[in-house]
């Protein structure tokens, strides 16, 4: 078992935030795992985006050229990386700001109102553990419940009162994919 997932999007996106958790999940699993963050010069609102590698085996190189699942929070991302998803992988992009239909042959490609459903759950900044929960649904990188284990690891103390609103954003983001 091997997956190869780019997080991409603006700064501020909770882009790297999605991929430290799903490293640090996968961990807890005891599986082999890489997280490589890749940030542009702007503070905020710049681009984002970086690359997990999860497998049963040691991880050789953190670098993907073919990854097996892609997240895109904005279309400059969607734009950059969808082309390079390998065949039979799958597609995950924010369609509250991508209003382009991505679809391509061998792959699966879902659009989700990542932003919209944060919103509707009460604050649009959970909006990348929605889109966390849908890729784990869409895929069996790791267990829900690792995830939960790790927000509540990885949020700090004076935030642990927005754990049940993560835990809520995380099973509407599974619901969305089957």
């Amino acid at each position: 078992m091997k997956h190869e997932v780019i997080i991409a999007g603006f700064g501020g996106q909770g882009v790297m935030l999605m991929g430290q958790l799903l490293a640090y999940s996968s961990m807890l699993e005891d599986k082999n795992v890489s997280w490589l963050p890749s940030y542009g010069p702007e503070m905020r609102g710049g681009t984002a985006n970086c690359m997990v590698i999860v497998s049963d085996r040691q991880v050789a190189s953190p670098l993907i050229t073919a990854p097996s699942a892609l997240v895109a929070m904005n279309l400059p991302s969607l734009t950059k990386f969808a082309d390079s998803v390998k065949d039979g992988g799958v597609v995950l992009y924010n369609s509250s700001l991508i209003d382009e239909e991505y679809q391509r042959d061998g792959i699966t490609s879902i659009g989700l109102p990542f932003n919209d459903l944060a919103v509707e759950l009460g604050n649009a900044r959970v909006a990348n553990i929605v889109a966390l929960g849908s890729l784990l649904s869409a895929t069996d990188i790791c267990d829900k419940d690792s995830v939960i284990d790790s927000i509540k690891s990885v949020l700090p103390e004076r935030h642990h009162h927005l754990l049940p609103l993560n835990e809520k954003a995380l099973e509407k983001g599974l619901s969305l994919v089957n």
